[in-house]
């Protein structure tokens, strides 16, 4: 740890830097580990991304977050094992990314009381929001009074400085003017003009940080979700992305973490290209886990297009990550789904193309501004289901979105599930009219008695697309071919199918994952590797929990869409 200080705050300061993070040890309860046996990860992990209020109640007496509870244990307990409560503190804007008090819950959530009952029954995700605060935030205040420490939090920029090389993913201004006890200043708002830049070059903020970080582990936090990371330090003359400094403070936080909190792990949040987002693993004493982002862009694609070409190729060349290290595969999240982790991997002319497939289908595109001042796109905003709906066959469209889900599920790693993918939620246009941002189309808060009475009812779309993750995601938790270590191998079916392997550690157990990617029956001719595996040619769907049968021929035939767990046990 005092080489990364160093490293960050110069030598002449690393010991008493180093001093002075020793004395935070003990703080809330949390105190030094004796042993450091890391994450204790198993096929059970999944975790469930929701905002607080995603639930609401209409009875005053109940909080969102026990509504929440409530939700989670009567429906989803043995099916998902961690809640990521997206940013639950107060907050001004973007949802919650705009925080003004790290320590305290917002009081139209609950309380940490709420939390922490959640907490009882399942494991907990919290976001540490490191690149910057609400403009409304204590902090803030003190930076316009002229008041430590907060003066020393806020990230000045002088405007006539050439700060085109800065990358971003907004098109706002990337100085805001703010008017303090000593004059007009501007200041970095890379988000936006309410969610002003924290200047880390303070070790202060450090400190700052390391504190909220023990109390959140005193509440319960398992996994730390650090969100925007990648814009955390500022350097005039680079692009101010992934600088050395930068991944030297989350090592810095991961070496901290594996004296007070070992067995909690470290999720960085960069969605940006596949090659640069892969670097937050380090050689391994960096994040213990990254999101997949290339994943969802490229399902997309892929069911649209009725192809697995790409998916394929980009599958078979993904390079695995360092020992103890894992992706986190998703198809959807709170904000849209990310297109800049596809460069290098389709395009540029496919990915207008698919951002023109979810304008046609009713949702939006987030556009980012490049160097010479044009725009791109960098997000598709809209729910994954409606995404890869068919207006004109409900059930090929469950299928299609299904089949998605199923292959995210399936891969290497931990799998993390959005609570509007859970319930097959389309589209909330209502709720973008009211806000006019792109990214509520993905937002919707579900009314309770609503959501229970759609769930209950066999024939609503919500229901069937939930019973099937229900049902689908307590028979993974018992597979361990899906544990996040279990060995995988893709396969090269042609650009039909895409399929891959999954074994368990110790390999005993060996499950094939079919996925047809067109909207057609598909055969399978290509069946010598699966024959070693199910030399009798009889095989049983673990989604279905079905036996499935090869033809005369030996060919194995998949439904439109069809997604197929193949196992001999």
């Amino acid at each position: 740890m005092r080489r990364r200080l160093a490293a960050v705050y110069g030598i002449e300061e690393a010991d008493v830097l180093l001093n002075r993070l020793y004395q935070m040890v003990g703080r809330y309860g949390v105190g030094a580990q004796l042993t450091d046996s890391g994450a204790n990860l198993a096929a059970k992990d999944v975790v469930l991304i929701t905002y607080a209020d995603m639930v609401q109640s209409t009875c005053k007496d109940s909080s969102p977050l026990s509504v929440l509870k409530e939700f989670c244990t009567a429906r989803l307990k043995g099916a998902v094992s961690t809640i990521h409560i997206l940013p639950f503190y107060p907050w001004t804007s973007d949802d919650g990314f705009s925080v003004v008090d790290y320590r305290e819950v917002s009081e139209d959530y609950g309380t940490w009381e709420d939390v922490s009952k959640l907490g009882e029954e399942f494991d907990l995700m919290f976001d540490l929001v490191l690149n910057h605060c609400s403009s409304k935030s204590p902090w803030f205040k003190e930076y316009v009074s002229g008041i430590e420490p907060g003066l020393n939090y806020i990230m000045e920029g002088n405007p006539k400085t050439d700060l085109s090389m800065v990358v971003r993913p907004r098109s706002t201004p990337l100085l805001t003017p703010y008017q303090t006890r000593k004059g007009e200043r501007f200041v970095w708002t890379t988000f936006s003009a309410d969610q002003v830049d924290l200047d880390w070059t303070s070790p202060d903020l450090l400190f700052e940080f390391l504190d909220i970080i023990l109390y959140y582990i005193s509440i319960g936090c398992k996994i730390l979700r650090l969100d925007a990371v990648a814009f955390l330090w500022k350097k005039i003359g680079t692009n101010c992305l992934h600088l050395p400094e930068t991944h030297q403070i989350i090592k810095l936080i991961r070496n901290f973490l594996e004296v007070v909190a070992p067995d909690v792990v470290i999720l960085t949040e960069t969605n940006v290209p596949h090659e640069e987002n892969i670097s937050y693993f380090g050689k391994g004493d960096e994040a213990h886990a990254v999101y997949q982002f290339s994943l969802p862009p490229l399902l997309l694609h892929g069911l649209l297009r009725g192809t697995s070409e790409h998916l394929t190729d980009w599958a078979t060349h993904l390079a695995p990550p360092p020992k103890g290290c894992h992706f986190l595969n998703f198809t959807a999240s709170h904000d849209g789904v990310g297109v800049r982790p596809l460069e290098g991997i389709l395009p540029h002319e496919e990915i207008l193309g698919l951002a023109d497939e979810i304008r046609k289908k009713g949702g939006f595109v987030s556009m980012r501004r490049l160097e010479d001042g044009s725009e791109s796109p960098y997000e598709l905003n809209s729910t994954f289901f409606s995404a890869l709906s068919d207006p004109e066959d409900e059930e090929l469209g469950m299928a299609r979105f299904q089949c998605s889900q199923a292959v995210a599920l399936a891969m290497k790693g931990i799998p993390a599930v959005y609570f509007h993918s859970l319930c097959g939620t389309p589209n909330d246009l209502d709720g973008y009219q009211q806000t006019k941002r792109n990214r509520t189309v993905n937002r919707k808060k579900w009314d309770q008695k609503v959501l229970n009475d759609l769930l209950d009812d066999q024939d609503t779309v919500p229901a069937q697309i939930f019973q099937w993750y229900s049902r689908t995601l307590r028979m993974r938790a018992g597979c361990p071919a899906f544990h996040p270590e279990a060995p995988q191998e893709i396969i090269n079916l042609g650009l039909s199918v895409f399929a891959f392997r999954r074994d368990s550690q110790d390999g005993a157990l060996s499950v094939f994952c079919l996925f047809n990617f067109k909207s057609d029956e598909t055969a399978i001719e290509e069946m010598k590797l699966v024959k070693k595996i199910f030399p009798q040619n009889k095989a049983r769907d673990l989604i279905s929990g079905g036996e499935i049968d090869w033809d005369k021929t030996g060919r194995l035939h998949l439904r439109p869409y069809q997604a197929l767990w193949l196992s001999s046990s």
